[in-house]
């Protein structure tokens, strides 16, 4: 069995079994599964790994319990809102705000298996693919692959392919997929979708508009909120290493230490709370410049992703203090701003620079947190 679609597509389940193996004697498979859960018995695992036959055997037996184990020892409470926004008839392109490398997706498919639907497909760009065992385990776990790094040329024989795989697994595989909104997180969390993504999930059919196109695909905008990002000290790192540096890149190793601490850290309440379908927001574009039709699009997922976050305390609270004023006082306690005071105290102390300007640090924290607040007032007061 094989398709056009190979190159990118997750496993097919008569794969399962020999990619199992394959991850199980990887040395790099191994510490990492070790540092995840210290006190394995690595023998009873293998054993129970090699049981499975199917990529859906594998995510309910393996994937759930420990995603599930995770979040409740990195998360005070994770909760789904809206699922009656889901028509269950169809299947859907979930598109959400980005703010975890793993978890966003991870967190969404635990919740989405407790109400008795079937997982999302996952988009996942090869970026993050740094060792072969993370290539299979991802496909293993119901991912595709979004190429990076490419030329022009090649990046748009590629984008083609990867519309065309969406539409298929939506249309045809009766799969859901989610996908994140952007590439890469939004450092400052100012949540924005890509036009260019939309312009790439368009590319196919061929036949059909830019409007046409995105409605095939059921698009529903997904809103993520965790209370706390434990990789916030490290974006702010890289906000003063850019200032420092304007010729700074990250390094792959940056890239997995943000996926360790993204695991590993405490982030509070999580809430996912899903938006409406966008199908009937397209139709009322009107816009005969066909250049600017995405840019509208956007605009409607960006609308329904702000107005559907989860405000918490602590975003009241920097929106204050970044702003310097008293208007959200009414909304925290003394003790919840003393908390989170201290809170991002202990974050920056864990930034590993020879000089750490801790006032631009501190003020890139706040910004981080109080933008979800202004982005959420601005979308709910026509509402």
């Amino acid at each position: 069995m094989s398709s056009k679609f190979d190159d990118i597509a997750p496993l097919y389940d008569h794969e399962v079994g020999e990619a199992i193996q394959e991850i199980l004697i990887d040395p790099g498979f191994q510490h990492a599964v070790k540092y995840i859960i210290p006190n394995i018995n690595w023998d009873e695992f293998s054993a129970e790994m090699s049981r499975y036959k199917t990529k859906g055997q594998f995510q309910a037996e393996m994937i759930y319990p420990v995603v599930t184990m995770l979040g409740t020892k990195v998360a005070t409470s994770i909760k789904g809102d809206n699922w009656d926004n889901i028509d269950t008839s169809v299947e859907h392109l979930f598109l959400s705000n980005h703010r975890d490398i793993v978890l966003d997706a991870g967190l969404l498919n635990i919740l989405r298996y407790k109400q008795g639907f079937d997982t999302t497909e996952i988009a996942i760009g090869d970026n993050l693919l740094i060792h072969p065992w993370i290539d299979k385990l991802v496909r293993l776990n119901k991912s595709f692959i979004v190429r990076r790094g490419l030329s022009i040329k090649e990046r748009l024989v590629a984008s083609k392919h990867l519309s065309e795989y969406i539409h298929y697994a939506i249309r045809e595989k009766g799969e859901s997929v989610w996908i994140a909104q952007r590439e890469g997180r939004a450092k400052n969390a100012d949540d924005r979708t890509q036009d260019s993504l939309l312009k790439m999930l368009a590319l196919y059919p061929e036949d059909k508009s830019f409007l046409e196109s995105l409605k095939e695909l059921n698009l529903i905008p997904l809103s993520i909120s965790y209370e706390y990002d434990p990789c916030d000290y490290l974006k702010a790192k890289e906000f003063q290493q850019k200032r420092d540096d304007p010729d700074f890149k990250k390094t792959q190793r940056d890239d997995l230490l943000n996926m360790e601490i993204g695991i590993l850290g405490q982030k509070g309440n999580v809430v996912f709370r899903f938006g409406k379908c966008i199908n009937s927001e397209l139709d009322k574009i009107t816009e005969p410049d066909k250049r600017l039709q995405p840019e509208l699009a956007a605009k409607i997922i960006d609308k329904e992703i702000h107005a559907n976050y989860e405000i918490f305390p602590c975003n009241y609270i920097a929106h204050d203090l970044y702003y310097k004023e008293t208007r959200f006082r009414d909304k925290y306690t003394d003790q919840q701003l003393d908390d989170f005071k201290n809170y991002l105290e202990k974050q920056i102390v864990k930034i590993d620079l020879d000089y750490i300007d801790h006032d631009f640090v501190l003020d890139k924290m706040l910004e981080m947190y109080s933008n979800t607040l202004t982005n959420y007032l601005k979308a709910t007061e026509s509402v």
